[in-house]
């Protein structure tokens, strides 16, 4: 019994139709090689699968610029006339972008107003005044981390400097509090005040001292 005809259609089932496609692009690929040896012709074949795969066979005597230039003389058409017209549009649009961008900047420092209408102007105006506004924010910003950072430091210092004093005093804090240390760092009193009592036990009992404020200029 031979075999019977096979229906050509879409195959639905995708397992099977990636079968069916590899077993007979290997076959049109062999045909294509066998073509080249047997009859000296010069074959060009490109293949694209369901999932964008490329497979090529072009015959060693010839490469793909020749065989372009030759399809292309043959069929009297040009290949690249579309393609150019399409990168030379791209083309003129980024030069019109660029120089959109150019007069911004230019407007932007006051140049190039004399063609602006007077709601031109204004939007102008107000798109400079957000812009002013989102600059001064940011200097604000550094410039408020700065000087908490510089307070910090300083206060630091001060109370290193008050125990280096007397070596024989340590440092107690108010109330246990660690913002009580750092209070002028985040826009508290420029006082800081602390109690100072002796670090060794047997100098305790020579006597009371009092607490002592540490200012900053």
């Amino acid at each position: 019994m031979g075999r019977g005809k096979i229906e050509i259609k879409r195959i639905e089932n995708p397992t099977n139709r990636q079968v069916t496609y590899s077993k007979r692009r290997n076959g049109i690929f062999k045909k294509a090689r066998e073509l080249t040896v047997l009859c000296d012709a010069k074959v060009s074949l490109i293949m694209f699968s369901a999932t964008d795969k490329m497979r090529e066979y072009i015959s060693p005597s010839t490469t793909r610029k020749q065989l372009f230039d030759q399809y292309q003389q043959t069929k009297e058409i040009n290949l690249w006339s579309s393609h150019y017209e399409k990168m030379k549009d791209n083309l003129n649009k980024l030069k019109e972008i660029n120089h959109n961008l150019r007069r911004e900047i230019r407007q932007r420092t006051g140049g190039d107003l004399n063609g602006l209408s007077f709601d031109e102007l204004r939007g102008l105006e107000q798109n400079m005044e957000e812009s002013v506004k989102i600059v001064r924010d940011r200097k604000y910003r550094v410039i408020s981390n700065q000087t908490d950072t510089y307070k910090k430091k300083r206060a630091f210092v001060l109370i290193k400097e008050a125990r280096d004093d007397d070596p024989h005093y340590g440092l107690v804090d108010n109330g246990g509090e660690y913002e009580s240390a750092v209070g002028l760092a985040n826009g508290g009193s420029q006082i800081f005040a602390f109690r100072l009592q002796p670090s060794r036990p047997n100098l305790h009992d020579g006597g009371a001292y009092g607490s002592y404020n540490l200012r900053l200029a």
